[in-house]
């Protein structure tokens, strides 16, 4: 049933509050600073979520990879190469099925990673920082859970294009 008298909204939620322009800006300067900030890793922010599910996730193959990220296998596939060639995962056969490629992180891939997590670390803290400190692992854990959440109901949803829909054209970033 549609609310039509805006006194019929919910108690927790604010008269003008826009949770959409609120999720677009956090999601907008996180972007622009972890981009930067990641800008010698192939592929920036999406080569930095590979890697961080390879290393800490059992994602099986590079399908299952694909499917958690929810990113197009081909457009994968070139990720996974310039990943590999930068000597920061491979590419093995996996042990259960000969077509199929597991995807391991090097230690050189690790240890990158770990440097990695230790900046946007500081950059979250950054961004999130008209919040109280105790409130930022509330907020990253409850961001989280909602994420999980829709990705369970919708695997197929592409974070990439989300992203994209909220971020101006490149032309006017100021």
């Amino acid at each position: 049933m549609p609310v039509t008298d805006p006194c019929e909204l919910p108690a927790d939620r604010k008269r003008g509050s826009n949770f959409g322009w609120s999720l677009g800006m956090v999601l907008r300067r996180w972007q622009e600073h972890v981009e930067e900030l990641l800008r010698d890793l192939p592929h920036g922010s999406r080569g930095y979520h590979i890697l961080a599910v390879v290393v800490h996730e059992e994602v099986p193959t590079q399908g299952a990879l694909a499917a958690r990220l929810a990113i197009d296998r081909s457009v994968l596939t070139y990720v996974i190469d310039d990943l590999e060639n930068a000597g920061l995962i491979e590419r093995r056969r996996d042990p259960q099925d000969r077509r199929a490629r597991r995807i391991v992180a090097t230690e050189r891939g690790r240890r990158t990673l770990v440097e990695a997590e230790l900046r946007v670390a500081h950059i979250e803290d950054h961004v999130l920082g008209g919040l109280p400190e105790e409130q930022r692992g509330v907020f990253r854990d409850l961001a989280a859970r909602a994420a999980e959440a829709i990705h369970a109901a919708a695997p197929a949803t592409d974070p990439c294009a989300a992203v994209q829909s909220v971020l101006p054209p490149a032309d006017q970033t100021s």
